[in-house]
């Protein structure tokens, strides 16, 4: 495992030792934690692993091993976490951090100290959260809305057109493409013209390329890393030189052209200083920066919105009230307006009902900020961390129900949530180090399903079964979906006869059938 140091938390001293640290440095009584049967030596808990599923596997052992488990791989020893007391406490600020960890610290070679990458030591973290921070605003967000609303008119275009020729629509394709699209042009003003390739654009491709490099680096031995993953390695180096480049061309012709004057991120980045201290970011921070909002900003919303379409499409109950509220809400509006979006009460809760079920970024790890005892039981020492399983976390049945597995978007009922335990549903992460353009990631995912719903009725392939792709993100593998335009009733109800709808139209949807 490539990682290394991360800083130092309140009340600590000297910053923590450099180097991958495995679970038997920081977790005094490892003994007590369950890991798999049949270790082999050396290698470890490597039997029926899968390389491409690495998440996915540590699902399974968890529901085996029981909330808290430990896995070893080539010598290493790492510690799983996914009951939600557990989880809760790890959530706690004045005791624990975030920590780079695992996949995260092996995209730093092409992100370095951004936002998502930065040790906690690191001072841009906090610079560019700071100066950024504003860029998230209600008021940013209602200038970004146009703009989503002109990206996802391309997509209605392009599946207009698939559905006239009689073709399913690629799902995670185009939702990539939008997502993309939406990011680049919101943030930094920049077309990169998705919807007229037929290929997916280089800088998509070079974009999986980096992060999956980054997940098969956690597969092998780190010392045999650079014989295994040569050719590998070459293909990751063109692909973070390709990312670079288009970075900078995209600087290069805003500080060449009119001085900005967009207020979008990108000139946020560029011409705004540090509120207090009046720093500004380096050229080098803000290619970072741009590259993360770029990859991150577009990577999980694509991934989100592809599984909330697949069980759409797959509980046409759920669909059916969906579109209902769109019809209330929105009623004879050609355009939605900002408001009206955070009114699709309902479309928000299936689109939160699918992060449960796969949160597109499956994990986060936290450190102990100073020797603590994790909820009362497991020692930790200063700087041990471990992986809280977002997935897993989200399928706790002591949190969730027995039927933690099924799809149903009334969990996010608003007395549903006031009654379950706080930090039970982490799909952005976790404190201060949570995720911070998760408000811009809804307010566009909510967005367009919300114009999908309007305008289609969604059939699924009968013969799909739903198979998850993992490159640090997770995404649907394969999902097409056939399309019927609707006719959408002229007037509509008010949302509040929506709100007051009958028991009937309330009702647990039927189970997810993956």
């Amino acid at each position: 495992m490539a990682e290394t140091t991360t800083g130092t938390g309140p009340r600590t001293g000297a910053p923590l030792p450099k180097g991958f640290r495995s679970a038997e440095q920081g977790w005094p009584e490892l003994h007590r934690i369950p890991h798999p049967p049949h270790r082999v030596p050396l290698l470890g808990d490597v039997l029926g692993a899968d390389r491409r599923t690495p998440v996915q596997d540590s699902m399974r052992h968890g529901r085996q091993l029981g909330p808290i488990f430990r896995r070893k791989a080539f010598g290493n020893e790492f510690v799983f976490v996914w009951g939600g007391a557990l989880a809760a406490d790890l959530a706690d600020e004045a005791r624990f951090a975030k920590h780079v960890g695992l996949g995260v610290a092996n995209l730093r070679p092409v992100v370095g100290d951004a936002l998502f990458t930065a040790y906690n030591h690191e001072p841009n973290w906090q610079l560019a959260h700071d100066v950024l921070a504003p860029g998230f605003s209600r008021e940013a967000m209602e200038g970004y809305h146009p703009m989503m609303l002109a990206v996802a008119g391309r997509l209605t275009d392009h599946w207009d057109r698939e559905l006239a020729a009689g073709r399913p629509v690629d799902v995670p394709g185009d939702m990539t493409k939008l997502t993309l699209e939406t990011i680049a042009r919101t943030g930094f003003g920049h077309d990169f013209g998705s919807f007229e390739r037929s290929r997916p654009h280089p800088f998509v491709s070079a974009m999986v390329g980096t992060l999956s490099y980054a997940q098969r680096l956690n597969t092998v031995p780190a010392p045999l890393a650079p014989y295994l993953l040569r050719k590998a390695a070459r293909r990751n180096d063109a692909d973070m030189s390709f990312l670079n480049r288009t970075v900078d061309d995209l600087v290069r012709a805003r500080r060449a052209g009119d001085g900005g004057g967009r207020g979008d991120l990108l000139d946020r980045m560029l011409e705004t200083a540090h509120p207090r201290t009046g720093e500004r970011l380096s050229a080098e921070n803000v290619r970072r920066q741009v590259i993360t909002f770029l990859v991150a900003g577009h990577e999980t919303t694509s991934g989100a919105l592809s599984f909330a379409l697949h069980y759409l499409s797959r509980h046409p109950e759920a669909a059916a009230r969906a579109q209902a509220e769109v019809d209330a809400v929105w009623g004879d509006a050609q355009t939605p307006g900002y408001d009206q979006v955070a009114k699709l009460r309902y479309v928000r809760r299936v689109l939160d009902e699918s992060l449960r079920l796969w949160p597109t970024a499956p994990a986060f790890a936290r450190e102990a900020r100073e020797d603590t005892l994790l909820a009362g039981e497991h020692p930790m020492k200063r700087g041990a961390w471990a992986l809280v399983l977002t997935m897993m976390l989200h399928r706790d049945p002591e949190v969730w129900g027995a039927d933690a597995e099924r799809f149903d978007p009334d969990r996010f009922d608003p007395r549903a949530v006031r009654s379950r335990a706080p930090h039970t549903f982490k799909p952005f992460g976790t404190g201060a180090r949570a995720c911070i353009g998760r408000q811009f990631a809804l307010h566009e995912a909510t967005l367009v399903l919300g114009l999908l719903l309007r305008r289609y009725d969604l059939r699924p392939d009968p013969g799909y079964r739903l198979r998850v792709t993992e490159r640090l993100t997770l995404m649907p593998q394969g999902l097409r979906l056939h399309l019927e335009r609707r006719a959408v009733p002229a007037g509509a109800a008010s949302p509040t006869a929506f709100d007051e709808a009958p028991s009937d139209l309330r009702r647990p949807v039927p189970g997810a059938g993956d």
